[in-house]
């Protein structure tokens, strides 16, 4: 999981770090940090970014791997796949 997935992933659910905090039970300043180009999820407890990681999959978010084309991603969920926290419009 990489910094640009995490704010990707709250952007499409239309979330804001508060929210992934509470979500995934981490705390704010620690989902700071993981957004924070200094530190991201590398220097976080495997842990946390798993935590992180399975809150936004449960909201909807696939995590999508790096290939021959393209890095790392992510998507939402096709619809019937798992919860979302906003409706889109």
């Amino acid at each position: 999981m990489t910094i640009e997935q995490v704010k990707a992933a709250r952007l499409f659910l239309h979330m804001d770090q508060r929210q992934l905090a509470e979500l995934s039970g981490v705390s704010l300043p620690t989902i700071q940090r993981i957004e924070n180009p200094q530190f991201g999820p590398t220097r976080s407890s495997v842990k946390i970014v798993t935590a992180v990681k399975e809150a936004l999959e449960r909201a909807g978010i696939e995590f999508l791997p790096m290939t021959d084309d393209a890095g790392e991603g992510v998507r939402l969920k096709a619809r019937g796949e798992g919860p979302r926290l906003a409706s889109r419009q």
